[in-house]
């Protein structure tokens, strides 16, 4: 009787199925940011708060980059955009936070602009867990880029300092940590919470893969944000080449139409940037490699524990690798 229970254990543990490996895709959503968005509501170009919602480049229903200053607030669906690469060590994770209008609300001394693109590189190592270990994190805050490490990550200084702690706080929408990223009211740029906080008025955004909800108000402190993936058919890289959409390759393409640049100091034009046009013109990685040549970024940003491999098993940019380097020499663009 004993062999024939144990025959049937080892046939039973036989037919049960191997629990399959993460999708990118949910690899993308177990390390999403949770997000405070600081709002303004004063002005007219806040639109209550409106222009400092995050959403869809296309939210207006058109892939037209020069009227979405015209169309900001009609509609505040949130989406993050992401790209995962991949080499045999590490996970790369890129997220792009989009807003119609880049703006400021007095006369002195300072731009605002149509569109506006800050996001945050995450990089996860294969550590033989089902996500991963989260290590560190490179965030855009404009034309500069800061980088951070979540307690215990083992990582130190590279040839750049690393700027703070990267916090990771639980979702009310999912049983994981999720790392803690900012942005001000107005320019967005993106830092490590709390480096950047709500002050007053505020968004608090949690990743989905389906569930794209608005802000029922300036300060809503649960609304979820759709995870699209950059290179999803017809998507943000399909369009690159998209000339209403991109004044050149990584920049998207904005003027001063709808009154952008009324009673301030000015309006610029075709002054944000998709993640393969992020650049920190003062740092070794190139023009877009934050997210085109991420392991490179790590390499010289941190000292890693353990090996990390710059060959690439996945890497959807790699297809464009010419015309990427080719667009390193363009003029610098200041978001």
């Amino acid at each position: 009787m004993r062999s024939l229970a144990a025959g049937a254990l080892i046939a039973t543990a036989l037919a049960t199925p191997a629990q399959a490996a993460p999708s990118r895709a949910e690899i993308a959503l177990r390390w999403a940011p949770i997000h405070y968005q600081d709002v303004d509501t004063t002005g007219s170009h806040a639109l209550g708060g409106k222009s400092d919602y995050i959403t869809r480049y296309d939210f207006d229903g058109n892939l037209n980059g020069r009227d979405n200053w015209d169309n900001a607030g009609t509609n505040t669906d949130a989406a993050v955009y992401y790209s995962v690469v991949e080499t045999g060590t590490h996970w790369y994770l890129t997220y792009l936070f989009f807003h119609p209008r880049d703006w400021i609300d007095h006369p002195f001394f300072e731009t605002e602009h149509e569109n506006d693109g800050e996001g945050v590189l995450e990089i996860v190592e294969k550590d033989g867990s089902e996500y991963g270990s989260l290590k560190g994190a490179v965030t855009v805050a404009h034309s500069d880029f800061y980088s951070y490490k979540p307690a215990g990550s083992g990582w130190a200084n590279g040839a750049e300092t690393i700027d703070g702690t990267l916090q990771l706080q639980s979702s009310p929408h999912d049983s994981f940590q999720h790392p803690v990223t900012a942005q001000e009211r107005g320019g967005h740029g993106l830092k490590a919470w709390p480096q950047y906080d709500i002050d007053g008025d505020g968004i608090v955004y949690y990743p989905s893969l389906s569930v794209s909800e608005a802000p029922g108000d300036a300060n809503d402190r649960d609304v979820r944000y759709r995870l699209i993936d950059v290179f999803a058919d017809g998507g943000l890289w399909a369009q690159r080449n998209n000339s209403s959409l991109f004044a050149s390759l990584g920049t998207f393409a904005g003027d001063t139409s709808g009154g952008c640049g009324t009673g301030t100091f000015s309006c610029g034009t075709n002054s944000a940037n998709a993640p393969w046009g992020w650049d920190d013109g003062n740092d070794v990685p190139g023009r877009g490699e934050i997210a085109t040549d991420p392991a490179k970024l790590a390499a010289s940003y941190f000292t890693v524990t353990g090996t990390l491999s710059r060959g690439y098993t996945h890497n959807p940019y790699q297809a464009a690798a010419a015309a990427l380097k080719a667009a390193q020499s363009l003029p610098a663009v200041t978001d």
